[in-house]
């Protein structure tokens, strides 16, 4: 029951404009995953783990659609990064559905998505669908992964992981900080502000 309530909270928190803006929530999910034995208890996790993704994204989608465009402009955004949300705001504006899709499985943009599509009144059905499905697949790969890395025998090498899970963490690290030296700052003068908005208008969306 523990390890259900671990796999769904971390993937609310990975999904919800939180943790996977930091760190992507894959290493997590499949390291639990590793400490499971069995196929039903594999199930159980599988699916706590595509709830928790799946009730991230609402959180953010519900965000989006209460504050609006003016989300772009908040402190929360400009911490996330601009660019992912200009990124995610160009895949909603070409795809909407499959842009909802497709982003489960692309890290950090993923992360403001769903906050994109509430922002541009996708509408909820589609979004909700979206989700649902995004989030099984995320999750049926990752703790299949991991349940599969169990499996193989490569965990039992401890020098290994340790290296693995080094590499993994330096990685994350080096990407942030390169994302962060490239992240747009949000102009403090209002005029400025709209200057900035004018390059890339806000997403439109009702697929």
């Amino acid at each position: 029951m523990v390890t259900l309530l671990l796999g769904f909270a971390l993937a609310l928190a990975e999904s919800g404009l939180g943790l996977g803006a930091v760190l992507p929530g894959e290493v997590a999910i499949s390291s639990l995953a590793t400490n499971v034995d069995g196929v039903v208890p594999l199930l159980f996790l599988g699916t706590a783990v595509a709830l928790g993704a799946s009730a991230g994204d609402h959180l953010g989608y519900v965000i989006g659609r209460v504050s609006g465009p003016r989300l772009r402009g908040s402190r929360l955004i400009a911490r996330l990064g601009l660019d992912r949300w200009d990124r995610a705001s160009e895949l909603m504006q070409a795809h909407g559905f499959w842009a909802i899709l497709v982003s489960r499985l692309l890290p950090f943009v993923r992360t403001v998505m769903p906050a994109v599509a509430g922002a541009a009144h996708l509408r909820y059905p589609r979004f909700a669908l979206a989700s649902v499905l995004g989030a099984a697949v995320w999750s049926t790969v990752w703790v299949g992964a991991g349940a599969g890395l169990a499996a193989s025998g490569l965990l039992d090498n401890k020098p290994l992981v340790v290296a693995v899970v080094a590499g993994v963490a330096l990685a994350a690290i080096v990407v942030r900080v390169v994302r962060k030296r490239r992240r747009p700052t949000v102009p403090a003068d209002p005029s400025s502000l709209e200057l900035l908005d004018e390059r890339l208008p806000e997403p439109t969306c009702a697929r």
